[in-house]
């Protein structure tokens, strides 16, 4: 089963979402992807992700058409307030979800309150894609 994460910038929180699923249900093929991707894999959601246990520094933003081809089973937008479009996505799709979350990338204070946004958005996504899991993948297989 396929699982494609996606945002517009590809650097917090459908990376974070990516390796969470990946963690909660390793059977699962997690890929994630946006429009207008960032350079690089923001360092304080790889920081955030370290502090339990999952390593995503290898992780790179990828462009959705990468996918476009491919099918996916479920497709989940993680784009939050209205700051954000989300991106359309028009490959093939089973199931679309949007589970939405802040982006933690405009998160404004001192060091340590940006990290807490970034600890805070993680957690979040860590339990609701827990609940995806549940609802959507375990009680269907």
């Amino acid at each position: 089963m396929k699982v494609l994460v996606l945002c517009t910038g590809n650097s917090c929180r459908s990376q974070m979402g990516e390796a969470i699923l990946r963690d909660i249900n390793p059977e699962l093929e997690v890929v994630s992807a946006g429009t207008k991707i960032a350079d690089q894999v923001h360092p304080l959601a790889v920081k955030a992700m370290a502090e339990i246990g999952i390593d995503i520094s290898s992780q790179r933003p990828k462009m959705v058409d990468e996918f476009l081809e491919e099918g996916v089973d479920f497709l989940i937008s993680v784009c939050g307030g209205a700051k954000d479009a989300c991106p359309a996505f028009l490959g093939p799709v089973g199931t679309r979800l949007h589970i939405g979350f802040d982006d933690p990338a405009y998160a404004e204070g001192t060091e340590e309150e940006i990290f807490e946004v970034f600890r805070r958005v993680r957690d979040e996504i860590r339990r609701d894609f827990a609940k995806f899991n549940e609802e959507y993948i375990v009680k269907n297989a």
